[in-house]
């Protein structure tokens, strides 16, 4: 990859790692001068009691925890930021905790957004429309794989239009992530392997994008190193602590590279299959990876060279061409061991609605960093190859 000419990268949020680290989180929220904590979670965690270790984190921190919003669903949703931002702010927060996975996290983010500049969700879809800083955000990732607790999005669902909307500011992105391995210990063998794919996802593409530097090159090389080793094991065992925190490094550590160089096709098509089909994200892009790493291969052979290499693939002595096809094996056959679907016909994608999953996808963000620029029948044949 030639130098480039110019190019920026940045992380805001102070990343802390450890073992048993949660009980700490009172005193990471006095470090931000935080009074009032509003606790962002679902259901799920609540009733697995992750929400309370949390909640005893916050003993005898002078951080008293003003409120708990549980209602997140899986694909967080418009309706769902705002009604979080009303009970945040009748509780008067002045510090918000993010406890859970991607859809957890964006919500807290969005919520935050309205906290500060108010108006609807709708006013601040896009990049770079807020101005100044927002409460402080402390995000504790129950799973690895979105990257959300140090990326500048968020991605939330709009119901009306069936599309999942993007907002990015370098100002959403956490102050704190709180790495915990024990948050993610023993999360299902599915869930396990649908967002660890969405993580080495985040990094393949990253490192193909038409914005990769070399910084994120970096950080996304050695997020795919780290999936590819642990990312079976984890999912074998909800309780190999070391897979577990080397899956949760390589979500964090892909989430920066991909944070800077964006991503391309297969997180374009994969938001628009979950936001016309309720297509889990990870999910979506386990099953498109592989096909868009195939529709790239022209335009980023020596790129995918790399990866390969960084999958530990003996590639050496091969032309990237070949050593492309190699890292698409393996790419398959780890989708294979760790359980998830190959094709859209088993998540519920109708064909009938290849055209507008297409048309949906040709306006997503992702495709302008996509490394070959595609059209809307393009797309379509990748559909169905995918079918």
């Amino acid at each position: 990859m030639p130098l480039p000419d110019v190019f920026e990268f940045q992380v805001r949020t102070r990343i802390v790692f450890g073992q048993g680290l949660v009980k700490d989180v009172g005193f990471e929220a006095s470090k931000l001068k935080g009074t009032r904590a509003f606790i962002v979670s679902d259901k799920a965690l609540r009733k697995l009691g992750l929400v309370q270790r949390v909640l005893d984190g916050f003993k005898d921190s002078g951080v008293e925890v003003a409120g708990i919003y549980d209602d997140v669903p899986p694909n967080s949703e418009v309706k769902v930021v705002e009604k979080g931002a009303k009970a945040a702010r009748a509780a008067g927060c002045d510090l918000l905790v993010a406890v859970g996975g991607g859809s957890v996290m964006d919500t807290a983010k969005a919520i935050n957004m309205l906290l500060v500049e108010g108006g609807s969700l709708l006013d601040w879809q896009g990049a770079g429309l807020l101005a100044r800083p927002l409460l402080p955000l402390i995000a504790i990732p129950t799973t690895a794989g979105t990257g959300s607790e140090v990326t500048i999005a968020a991605v939330i669902r709009d119901e009306a239009q069936g599309l999942k909307l993007e907002f990015n500011s370098p100002y959403m992105m956490p102050d704190v992530a709180l790495l915990d391995p024990e948050m993610t210990r023993g999360l299902p063998a599915p869930i396990t392997a649908a967002t660890g794919i969405d993580a080495l996802t985040h990094a393949i593409e990253g490192y193909v994008s038409l914005y990769a530097e070399p910084v994120s090159d970096a950080q996304c090389l050695h997020a795919i190193r780290l999936a590819m080793r642990y990312l079976p094991r984890a999912v074998a065992d909800g309780n190999d602590m070391e897979a577990r925190g080397y899956m949760l490094l390589a979500a964090t550590i892909a989430g920066i590279g991909f944070s800077n160089a964006l991503c391309g096709i297969v997180h374009a098509v994969a938001h628009a299959c979950g936001g016309r089909f309720g297509v889990p994200h990870g999910v979506a892009n386990g099953i498109l990876l592989t096909h868009g790493m195939e529709f790239n291969l022209q335009q980023a052979a020596e790129r995918y060279h790399d990866i390969a290499e960084a999958m530990g693939l003996a590639v050496q002595d091969e032309s990237p061409e070949v050593a492309t096809t190699m890292a698409i094996l393996a790419v398959s056959h780890l989708r294979e061991r760790i359980g998830l679907p190959c094709c859209l016909r088993e998540v519920g994608v109708p064909r009938a609605g290849f055209a507008q999953l297409a048309e949906d996808a040709l306006g997503d963000a992702m495709m302008i960093s996509n490394p070959r620029a595609a059209t809307q029948d393009e797309i379509v044949r990748l559909l169905e190859n995918a079918y």
